[in-house]
């Protein structure tokens, strides 16, 4: 399994295991999918990027950039999930499958924005993490 796949995986498990996400966003609109959710509140897994690090000769290291996407229809809501979430992520240590290994996860930036509908609040929270890559 690929070390950016292990991420998001982990990281939607640590959303639905969290009391204080899923306070204010169930389960089950907590998705990995395109475009803007039909169902509100919800958390979209969106975008990511891998880049590597060069931290030692075995280049065995990668810092991966997940995006996720908060779906309400108020903007204090949005604000509120993308706390939750933070706390969350940062909280305790993402264990990761497919023999990879966290060294580092935390949100990185968080960005709020209101759609042209007039309706819709958009949070865009980045997770960063640094991976220690299976050999």
């Amino acid at each position: 399994m690929s070390p950016d796949l292990a991420l998001q995986k982990a990281l939607l498990a640590r959303l639905a295991a969290s009391g204080e996400v899923t306070a204010l966003v169930p389960v089950d609109a907590m998705v990995d999918a395109h475009g803007i959710p039909q169902r509100f509140p919800s958390i979209v897994m969106g975008e990511g990027q891998v880049v590597r690090e060069p931290l030692t000769l075995e280049a065995r290291h990668r810092r991966i950039y997940v995006t996720l996407h908060v779906w309400t229809k108020s903007m204090p809501a949005a604000r509120a999930i993308a706390g939750a979430v933070t706390a969350a992520v940062e909280h305790l240590p993402v264990q990761l499958e497919g023999g990879h290994h966290a060294i580092s996860t935390l949100v990185s930036s968080t960005r709020f924005l209101r759609d042209p509908d007039g309706e819709t609040s958009h949070g865009v929270v980045t997770v960063e993490s640094l991976i220690g890559v299976a050999s």
